[in-house]
């Protein structure tokens, strides 16, 4: 871990933790506003059909109650193009908690008591919620999430897999996954004079200005979104969901008092998206060396039938490993489910578990160490672009890895390692995440008689340390002490950002900065007195001249022991070992942070999640933490986190790759890896349950 004594790179305190410890940090639901009124959500009991009646004369006769909104009171909307949005605008149900009402109360309790009480009658049509290779109605989307080509081909794969001297065919699945945030998603709507306030818990305060402007015909400029504070969001929270309408169209109801819309944490389970299952088919070919041939990967997903969202899950097969003949295709079932949305790492999470897991399996197959067999394929340049890599280190990982790990004294052999009862193994996997940008951010400075730096720019601090990187990054930029500068965000009073999404954040906010800084110094060289009316300007993130040009991306390797006690299946994961290459790091301690958060999500997603579907009603049953099960304190052992010094300048004026999803990439891979050494029993099923050992 470098140590420097710059502020770029330096472990710098986080500038918001006094306020988040002492609990003056606001968060969305505790924004003061006056005499709010409370919604609670009302969500369709069947999977498909329609409403014939809600009877809401009980709920209306409830002490405390003001009103209830459903299809029959509900405001048109402007726009209805984006399904999911298009709240209480008929009496159609798609899928089980859809959402199809609000009760309004002088209390969150009121309203909840009195919504028992709402009666509603359906006209049910028959649904389908199953999700399997074989259907015969699989479509093949036009493009998958991200803007990723849905399929791709080079060479002859199938030659190549008839001629190979080893071949893999195996199929690898991933359950859906839902988001669980620390801070459930919460919105206050307040209207005044045709101007709709919105405190709501985002990864994008713009983001939501612009979709919630689209629905309900309004000029941007007379929608506010204030966010300054996430309690967490994994993707959950990068674009609105319905409760955001909903709320705001609540607040039109009670007019001019505001509406607090709070999701329990039952409700986030079919309102704010989730990570949808996939079925991945992934055949590879190679010769007597161990040098690959072929690469195949197949993915299937599903998506809702009211809104189309592909999971890239075939994506980083394109580009993590040399192979002449290579195809990869996404097709995907439309069932009557809640909308798919992001999850930490889309696409990377649950592809590189297929292929992680698949390479590990042909290692073996050919008589390879994995981590040599990985060497073995390093591609000089992107494979799916031709591009060379603005900078490529993944073996340095490795290799680092393996030497910090131990690597060297490992025994191959499955259930070659032993405690007691415990049997012991260890696994290795790889990570990618691409270096992704979005167009837009602006950054203000005011500079200050005084000597001090106002920035200003909306972006998002959702739990991972914007706050303080993107002071360091200003005060770096304008070369002067940390305590000289003072940060806004969270506004679109600001000027426009880009969400914190795909690892972008940092890159595109901070490269926002550089450019006003440097725009600063030229209009106000340095030793030059700031006159008293201050000086203000404004940049932007420049274009780069290297996109198009290079393939970047971050890399990295997992390491991790596995203990699976001999009778009872139960499995434990005492030590795992993550080397990053990721550019320049910005802050050491949020950046250790986030990686350990990523690889210990990754951790629960390998043990624990599982969103287990009833196909009989069409819902999650498991839709609670009680028994949504996710990694604990007791769950985690021993992880250590670190990177390798990578010097990038094509990425961006900085230098920065982002980290907020690298980490999750290959941990269950490594896991499921290091489990088969353990047990010799191959688990390509996630999660890594014990009956996956004692059938």
């Amino acid at each position: 871990m470098t140590t420097t004594t710059s502020i770029i790179g330096a472990p710098v305190d986080r500038i918001e933790g006094v306020e988040k410890v002492r609990g003056a940090a606001l968060y969305a639901a505790e924004h003061p506003v006056d005499r709010p009124v409370h919604a609670f959500p009302l969500q369709a009991e069947i999977a498909r059909g329609r409403i014939t009646r809600i009877d809401t004369t009980e709920a209306m006769a409830e002490p405390g109650v003001v009103g209830v909104l459903t299809h029959d009171n509900a405001p048109e909307l402007a726009a209805n193009q984006d399904a999911e949005l298009a709240v209480l605008q008929s009496p159609e149900v798609a899928f089980r908690g859809q959402l199809i009402g609000a009760v309004l109360a002088e209390s969150a309790e009121a309203a909840r008591r009195a919504a028992r009480v709402v009666h509603v009658d359906y006209e049910q049509q028959p649904h389908d919620v199953d999700l399997h290779p074989a259907r015969p109605d699989l479509v093949k989307p036009e493009l998958v999430n991200g803007g990723a080509r849905t399929d791709t081909a080079e060479g002859d794969v199938d030659a190549a897999l008839a001629s190979a001297a080893v071949v893999l065919d195996e199929t690898y699945t991933t359950p859906q996954e839902h988001n669980n945030p620390m801070e459930p998603h919460a919105t206050i709507a307040s209207w005044s004079g045709g101007d709709l306030t919105l405190y709501d818990s985002t990864q994008g305060v713009h983001w939501v200005r612009d979709a919630i402007a689209a629905v309900f015909g309004l000029d941007q400029q007379r929608i506010h979104v204030v966010s300054p504070h996430v309690g967490g969001g994994f993707g959950s929270k990068g674009l609105p969901h319905a409760h955001v309408v909903l709320a705001a169209m609540a607040a039109q109801h009670v007019e001019p008092r505001p509406v607090k819309l709070v999701l329990t944490r039952q409700q986030m389970f079919t309102v704010v998206g989730y990570r949808t299952g996939t079925l991945q088919r992934i055949r590879l070919g190679s010769d007597a060396n161990g040098q690959l041939t072929a690469i195949s990967h197949d993915a299937v997903s599903q998506t809702s039938r009211i809104k189309e969202f592909v999971e890239q899950t075939a994506v980083p097969s394109r580009t993590m490993y040399a192979a002449p003949n290579r195809r990869t295709t996404h097709r995907v079932a439309e069932l009557d489910v809640p909308v798919p949305s992001w999850m930490r790492a889309p696409g990377e999470c649950p592809g590189m578990f297929g292929l992680e897991v698949a390479v590990d399996e042909m290692a073996i197959a050919c008589g390879l160490d994995p981590v040599e067999f990985r060497i073995r394929n390093e591609p000089d340049t992107d494979p799916d672009t031709g591009r060379a890599f603005s900078s490529r280190n993944l073996v340095a990982c490795l290799r680092e890895g393996a030497q910090r790990f131990g690597w060297a004294q490992r025994d191959p052999a499955p259930r070659s390692g032993r405690d007691g009862r415990w049997l012991v193994g260890t696994g290795v996997a790889a990570s990618t995440y691409p270096v992704l940008s979005m167009p837009g951010s602006r950054a203000t400075i005011q500079a200050r008689p005084d000597g001090r730096y106002r920035v200003l720019i909306g972006a998002a601090d959702i739990g991972t340390g914007t706050w303080t990187a993107l002071t360091q990054i200003a005060a770096d930029a304008l070369e002067v002490d940390l305590s000289r500068v003072q940060l806004s965000i969270g506004d679109t009073d600001l000027p426009y950002a880009s969400g914190a999404g795909g690892s972008t954040g940092i890159g595109c906010w901070g490269s926002a900065i550089v450019d006003a800084a440097r725009r600063l110094r030229a209009q106000l060289p340095r030793g030059e007195p700031v006159p008293d009316e201050g000086v203000e300007v404004t940049g932007a993130i420049p274009d780069n001249p290297y996109a198009g040009q290079l393939a970047m991306h971050s890399f990295g390797a997992q390491f991790a022991e596995v203990r699976v006690h001999a009778d009872t299946g139960e499995v434990r994961v005492p030590r795992m070992l993550g080397i990053f290459a990721a550019g320049r790091i910005v802050n050491a301690k949020t950046a250790r942070s986030q990686l350990l958060g990523g690889m210990t999500m990754g951790l629960s997603m390998a043990l624990h999640e599982h969103s287990a579907v009833d196909p009989r009603y069409g819902h999650v049953v498991n839709h609670d933490l009680a028994e949504y099960h996710i990694a604990t304190n007791a769950d985690v052992g021993e992880i250590e986190v670190d990177w390798i010094d990578e010097h990038d300048p094509y990425v961006n004026p900085m230098g920065t790759k982002g980290i907020g999803e690298l980490g999750i990439v290959g941990t269950a891979a490594a896991i499921a890896n290091a489990a088969h050494h353990a047990t010799g029993v191959r688990v390509r099923d996630l999660p890594i349950t014990l009956d996956k050992f004692l059938g």
